[in-house]
């Protein structure tokens, strides 16, 4: 049983989504959006805003921590992040030096997700083979821990030139600078984890989350075999949303921005057609979709937290079809409505 967990902190993730061939904004438009959207964010008191790395078209989010710094001087409280630094195909003196000095920009409110991200474009971008899939992302993630550790490294590997006793500036404000483990479900990425005693997220976008328990409990008992005290450790989730001002109108209006977005990807990763049947079941209480009025979405976070042991919470409600407007109405219902609801039937526990 967890004990003396940190409240828990909810915030927005997002991909940049623009596809404008598609019909969505174009690149320029879309960042200066993602603008708004982080100050509104800042200003509705929600706690985290991240994005995530990607090479295609349909997203304009590349270089995430550009983006992040560039609401730096306009954001006082929010913790900026990426949401996943694709690590196996990155350089991880670049990355530690990049969110460094989006730390020191931001008095200490940056962080960093490493993944092998959901799709496979940096690696052949950056002349990285894809049989190295796994050996790339753990000696990349065994280098940027050192170089969180220590100002001076000496380092040596199979897929990068060695280091020694290189200094690597700037260095964060925090120390360490904030590593998450982000993964989609795989067990070995939780035992991984839990083994280094670094934070979590499971990106939790279909089925069950409650199928995600097993994969946390392997996590916690890595953690605890390693020496690390599991109720020191973070755990997240990330999960497609959207908030109206009724379960009905949000149903309706995400509906078909859904299915285009899954069946989008689905034809590419040969995935069964999106049905209305689907979208339903996962707006079910126990389903992965956050959707509906306020107090709805609220129930939801407050059941998956009581479930998985989660101290973090992020939604993701970028699509290029969402008009902003709903987009911003929706953070701005995370941050006023959601949040207090769910703060609330959490301290009651």
């Amino acid at each position: 049983m967890l004990e003396n967990r940190v409240p828990l902190e909810l915030g927005i993730s997002t991909f940049l989504h623009t596809n404008p061939k598609g019909g969505g904004v174009l690149p320029g438009e879309r960042l200066r959006q993602a603008m708004e959207e982080i100050q509104l964010a800042d200003q509705v008191g929600l706690d985290v805003y991240a994005i995530g790395e990607h090479h295609r078209m349909d997203y304009t989010s590349s270089s995430p921590a550009i983006i992040l710094a560039s609401a730096a001087a306009t954001t006082n409280h929010i913790r900026l992040s990426s949401a996943v630094t694709v690590l196996s195909s990155s350089d991880p003196v670049r990355v530690y030096q990049d969110f460094a000095t989006l730390d020191n920009l931001t008095n200490g409110r940056a962080e960093i997700m490493a993944g092998r991200g959901s799709f496979a474009e940096s690696f052949p971008l950056f002349g990285y083979n894809l049989q190295n899939y796994e050996e790339l992302f753990d000696e990349k993630l065994e280098l940027l821990l050192k170089i969180r550790s220590s100002e001076n490294v000496t380092w040596s590997g199979k897929h990068r030139a060695p280091l020694h006793n290189m200094g690597v500036y700037p260095r964060a404000q925090q120390f360490p600078l904030p590593v998450w483990i982000a993964t989609g479900g795989n067990p070995g990425s939780a035992i991984r984890a839990g083994q280094l005693g670094l934070p979590v997220i499971f990106s939790i976008i279909g089925g069950m989350p409650e199928r995600f328990a097993p994969l946390v409990q392997l996590y916690l008992k890595a953690a605890q075999q390693a020496g690390h005290d599991p109720n020191q450790l973070q755990i997240a989730c990330h999960s497609h949303g959207f908030i109206a001002n009724s379960f009905e109108a949000a149903k309706e209006k995400y509906y078909p921005i859904m299915a285009e977005q899954m069946n989008q990807i689905g034809r590419e990763r040969g995935w069964a057609n999106y049905t209305r049947s689907v979208y339903e079941e996962a707006l079910s209480p126990r389903g992965a979709l956050y959707v509906g009025d306020s107090e709805y979405v609220a129930e939801k976070i407050v059941r998956v937290t009581k479930q998985l042991g989660l101290t973090r919470f992020l939604l993701y409600v970028d699509f290029s079809t969402l008009p902003h407007r709903d987009l911003l109405r929706t953070i701005e219902r995370f941050g006023t409505e959601v949040a207090p609801l769910v703060h609330k039937e959490l301290a009651r526990h």
